[in-house]
Parts: C-alpha cells; structure tokens; sequence
C-alpha cells in the first residue's frame, strides 16, 4: 500500500463539545447574566440578555467557511479600512521613477520586509548563495531548486521510502533546534516554447523543403500549446531568535549567520538526495532567486529571458539577470476574491486534509492545468514545534481529549466515531513523539494564475475543482489572497500561520 499519511487532528483540541478555553470562557460569561436576571425574576431583562447570548454564541461557535464569524467581521473591517485608504494597492518604485539601488528587493504586501543578500563563496568555484532576511517576521531562509523523479508511477514500496525520507527529514531538522518550517513549493507552468524556437533558428536550413518547414511549425505551435514545464523548490526557514546564539560561535553578523545556514543546507541537501530520492539539489544565488520571483509574477517573462541568455552567448554585454529591483511587479491590487499583479490575477486556495488521510502524490492532480496559458501552483508547508513546546501541546490536547471523552460519558451521549478516532490519534501522537519523532502542523495552499484577459473566476472554480477530484477540500483564501498568492507561488519560505519571533 502507498504511502498514507493520516496522523493528524484539530491544531487545538477542545474538551467540553469541542470548545477551546477561549471560547468556552466567552459563552460562560455571556450566559451567567441570563440566569442572574432569572434568578431575580427580572424576565424582560433575563429575555433581552439571552438574546444578547445568543448573539455571542452564533460569533464565537458557528464556523463560516473555515473561520468564526468574530473572524470574519474582524478581516472584513480591515479589508474595508484599508481599501478606503488605498493600502490594497501597490505601486513599484521602478514604475514611479522613484528606485534607486537596483539590488534592493521592491515587492508589495506581505513580501515588503524581505531582502536578499549575497552569502558567504563556497565550494571550489566560489558560489555565493542567496539568503533570504525577512525583517517583518525576523526570519532567515534559504531556496534550493530540486528535481525528482515522481511519484506518479512508482510502486508502493517506492512510496513508503519516499514517506520515510520526508518523516527523517522533518526529524533531523527538528533535532536541530534552529529550523521552523519546510517548505515544498511546485509550479507548473505553460511551455513558452522559447527553447524550442532557438533550435529551430541555428539548426534550419534557408533551402530547406516547404512542407517539412510547415509541419515542424505548425507541429511546434500544437506542441507548445499542450506542453508544461514544471518547477520545484525547497526553502528551510529559520527564526532570528534561534540562529542568533550560534551564529555568535562563527563570528556574528550576516557572515555568522550565512555559515550556519550553509551548515544547514548541506544537511538538508543529504536527506533530500537519500531518503526523498532527489536526483539534483541546487542551492540558487540572489540572480537565479530573482529569476523564479520575477517569473512567479509574470509567468510570460521568461520567454525574454530565455533569449537573453542565448544573446548573451554571442554578446557578452547582453544583461541576463533580473534586478531585485525589478523582479516585483510594476503594480499590484489586492480584492476580496482575486489578486491582481501585472497583467496577471491569481485566486489561491487552502487545501483541508481528509480525516481517512492523504496519500504520498494525492495533489498531482492539482498542478494539471486546463486550458492553455493557465499556471498552477502549490506549496506544503511543514512547521516544526520544538520539543519543548510540542510535548506541551501533546500533553494538553491528550487530557481535552480524555476529559471530552469523560464528560460525554457521565452526559450519556452517545461517542461517535470521529470522536473515537480524534482519542486514538491524540494517544498516538503522543507515543510517536515520546520515541523521538517531530511534531508538525502541515498545511497546503493552491494557487491559479491567468492573464487578465481570461475570466479568473472561472479558473478558480477549476482549481477548487481540481482539489475535490484529488480528494481534498478547498477554501478559498477570501481576504487574503496576497498572502496566498506569496505562499503558493514564490519560493521565499513564505507562510500563512508564521508569527514574528516564533
């Protein structure tokens, strides 16, 4: 049997009818003045107070579309606050006339806090690797590109090794007490046939035959349109907070902290070629970053870029790099159900795991696009508890489990199997994590994008199409589809549930 992952259950584990402390607490205080009111046998005061309760009860209980509705008032006041004041659009500083050092990275939203640095020279030819500082979140990452064989033919055996490969992964990166998050990014993108058309032009003969001259062409646009490339990354991230004592033993500052993270990749690199089974690991330098960032942008650059480096070959003085000041879009305008950016919009969506698990290669079907032109993408983000902190976790959500059990049997109700099923897993999480495994939260965001002149609407539907047919259930990332969009589609170790200094 393929590999199934399914040791998973609710991040917080509530022990009275499924509520939280939190939440339970609000209910609680709510309540007791209606009975007060009761008790004093004031009862139009008791009517207008439990009506009041039942108000709270609906905003702090009642889930709408993955969140509560408290949530959804909350997101949909500041959306609405920052529309009327224009922080939903973005304008780039090269578009305005106003950049001044190319080297700087300008992106909007969520991305404004990064920058890029040179890394220390490794290796014989002396390969400054790109590492990513996040100030907003004050995290440091780095980006490999990797290639795999796949997973679509391979046999069951070959799955469990691959499920092992990433379980001894997580292990070793948590065992090392500096990485937060790894994170696995696809992109599956339209073939430009750029490569194809620079073939053509070296190899054709002018005295060539007419009709084999017409079917290559017309053989070449059939091709085209069809075909599509696929890309993939791993980013590692790790907080300032653990990186800054070691980085103190190699000399502090960027250098000492750029030689732990090279620490880091060399073992992440290992693992990822043994267990995981990647055929090429390939830290990527700030240009090649700022390539793939552009390109996640504007999928239909790298056509251009792709002649430049062919240009390049004949003429040294051809640029061939995208300045992180340009590698952002021109303008970008963040709606309710879309993200624009450029002359492209993008709708990304959540991916909410099945409670029978999920399949090693289940989202394959995600990545397959449906008409010509349309780019998808998804990451899988794999947060890291520290032990600590996770035997914390385990501990408590163990007991809610127990005491919810307990009280619904001293209720008399009736224990259903999901019930049954979130006791067991809670039990077992925590024998896993007592023989030294890590603790992890994965999450996975989908993400579409098309040109503005395609209706993005449309294409959504497809994506959230594309997610139920592979088993999952989608959520649209409604009022935060700029965070989506990063998440999904560019490889900066960007995530939705990260906090500042976790």
């Amino acid at each position: 049997m393929a590999a199934v992952y399914d040791d998973y259950g609710p991040d917080r584990v509530g022990f009275f009818f499924e509520l939280t402390g939190p939440r339970l607490a609000a209910l609680t205080l709510a309540v007791i003045p209606v009975f007060v009111a009761a008790n004093q046998q004031r009862w139009l005061l008791a009517a207008q107070l439990a009506g009041l309760a039942a108000v709270v009860t609906v905003l702090v209980v009642v889930p709408v579309r993955g969140r509560s509705a408290t949530g959804w008032l909350l997101a949909s006041l500041s959306f609405t606050v920052g529309k009327a004041f224009g922080w939903t659009s973005w304008r780039s500083k090269a578009a305005t006339g106003k950049a001044e050092a190319l080297e700087n990275a300008d992106l909007p939203g969520v991305m404004t806090g990064i920058e890029v640095h040179d890394g220390a020279p490794k290796g014989p030819a002396q390969t400054r690797y790109a590492v990513i500082q996040d100030h907003g979140l004050r995290t440091w990452a780095m980006t490999a590109a990797i290639r795999h064989p796949g997973v679509g033919m391979a046999e069951g055996d070959r799955r469990d090794q691959y499920g092992r490969g990433l379980t001894e992964l997580l292990d070793v990166a948590a065992r090392a007490s500096l990485i937060s998050d790894v994170v696995f990014l696809v992109r599956t993108v339209p073939d430009d046939g750029a490569e194809r058309q620079q073939w053509i032009a070296t190899h054709r003969r002018p005295d060539g035959p007419e009709l084999a001259r017409r079917m290559n062409d017309e053989l070449a646009t059939a091709l085209t349109r069809a075909a599509v490339r696929t890309e993939a990354f791993v980013t590692f991230v790790v907080p300032e907070a653990r990186i800054a004592n070691q980085a103190r033993e190699f000399g502090g500052g960027l250098e000492g902290r750029t030689r732990v993270l090279y620490a880091l990749a060399d073992e992440i690199a290992a693992m990822l070629r043994g267990g995981m089974g990647m055929t090429d690991v390939t830290w990527l330098t700030s240009p090649q970053l700022a390539l793939a960032v552009r390109t996640g942008f504007a999928p239909a650059d790298r056509a251009g870029i792709i002649d430049a480096l062919a240009a390049h070959q004949t003429d040294p003085a051809v640029c061939t790099e995208v300045p992180w000041a340009m590698a952002g879009p021109s303008g970008a305008d963040t709606t309710m159900r879309h993200y624009s950016h450029d002359a492209w919009n993008s709708i990304s969506s959540t991916i909410k795991l099945p409670d029978r698990g999920a399949c090693l290669g289940a989202l394959a079907p995600v990545l397959t696009p449906s008409e010509p032109g349309e780019r998808r993408s998804y990451t899988v983000v794999f947060p890291i508890l520290p032990f600590s902190r996770a035997d914390r976790q385990t501990a408590s959500g163990e007991w809610a489990a127990d005491m919810g059990e307990g009280l619904r049997g001293r209720l008399q109700i009736r224990q259903r199997s999901r019930d049954r099923a979130n006791v067991t897993r809670a039990h077992r999480l925590d024998a896993k994590l007592a023989s030294g495994h890590a603790l992890t939260r994965p999450y996975a965001v989908a993400c579409v994008t098309v040109a503005k002149t395609m209706r993005v609407a449309e294409f959504g539907r497809r994506l959230d199409a594309s997610i139920r047919r592979a088993g999952f259930a989608p959520l649209r990332l409604d009022l935060a589809q700029d965070a989506g969009f990063a998440a999904a589609t560019l490889p900066l170790g960007l995530g939705l549930t990260r906090k500042a200094d976790e």
